[in-house]
């Protein structure tokens, strides 16, 4: 109506959609990052193919440097694409769903599954790189990759930037319940360039 002022939000909502913006941006440098990563996959395979099969030389540091990239791709890019509502999921219930009960789903089933399975999968993957890195473990092939705990990193990468976007989803879960609903997150709509 003409000449009503709309209140301002309080502190800690303006505090906690800091937060979600200042997570949903890192994830969004990831999906930028890995988007170049993918265009230097498809690089260089096609080059190893092409020494390969064209020049008759094949080099054992060039194949495997595409399955790195490769992997930085998948894992690196979770969070991003768990932003962006790209994670493959049934969505029978969900997309009939109004923003509070989506809100609702997505904190609950953060904290019931994905910060257990982020937990172990993390000791696991932790245990995994720091043998990896203390043994300096290179490629098995003559001529390959070595720093193989770089490429194990990456994992810890998924970690960080899924548990990220996890603790992003609890956030804009609070937020909408709060009754905020402006803070939803649309998977079926949303622009992973969206800001808040």
């Amino acid at each position: 109506m003409p000449g009503q002022t709309t209140r301002p939000e309080p502190g800690w909502v303006r505090a906690v959609a800091g937060g979600v913006s200042l997570i949903d941006g890192i994830c969004r440098i990831s999906g930028y990052i890995t988007a170049w990563a993918a265009l230097g996959t498809v690089v260089l395979c096609f080059a190893t193919v092409y020494l390969r099969y064209a020049m008759g030389t094949g080099l054992i540091w060039l194949q495997e440097s595409y399955i790195w990239t490769h992997v930085a791709v998948i894992v690196l890019g979770a969070g991003y694409t768990m932003m962006s509502g790209g994670f493959v999921r049934v969505d029978v219930f969900y997309a009939g769903w109004d923003n509070r009960r989506r809100a609702l789903s997505d904190l609950v089933m953060t904290l019931l599954l994905l910060v257990p399975f982020l937990w172990i999968f993390g000791e696991g993957v932790w245990t995994f790189w720091t043998a990896s890195y203390a043994a300096d473990e290179g490629s098995l092939n003559p001529g390959g990759m070595g720093n193989y705990w770089i490429l194990k990193a990456c994992l810890l990468g998924f970690v960080a930037l899924v548990a990220l976007q996890g603790a992003a989803f609890v956030m804009r879960g609070i937020l909408v319940l709060a009754g905020h609903g402006r803070y939803a997150l649309d998977h079926a709509g949303h622009s992973p360039d969206q800001a808040l």
